[in-house]
């Protein structure tokens, strides 16, 4: 994990006591259930935003054209476009 550093966090009394459950019924420690928490949201919010910039880069019109096009392989059955 490299260096730590340490952060007193301030929680709802009610929050915390459902945060520590939920940690002992994952059998982890309430410590790295949180640093896990911390980290699916910060991959969260950099994959949303990752593709908000890739989605500037697309072209709609190329898109489509590719979807549209004629030849190739018919799709497999359950795999059409409906």
């Amino acid at each position: 994990m490299g260096t730590t550093s340490n952060y007193a966090l301030r929680l709802p009394a009610s929050l915390k006591q459902s945060v520590e459950q939920v940690a002992r019924d994952d059998g982890t420690s309430l410590n790295q259930f949180i640093v896990t928490a911390i980290a699916e949201k910060l991959a969260a919010i950099k994959t949303a935003d990752y593709f908000q910039e890739r989605a500037k880069r697309g072209n709609l019109e190329a898109a489509l054209a590719l979807l549209n096009r004629t030849g190739g392989v018919p799709p497999q059955a359950g795999d059409e476009i409906l």
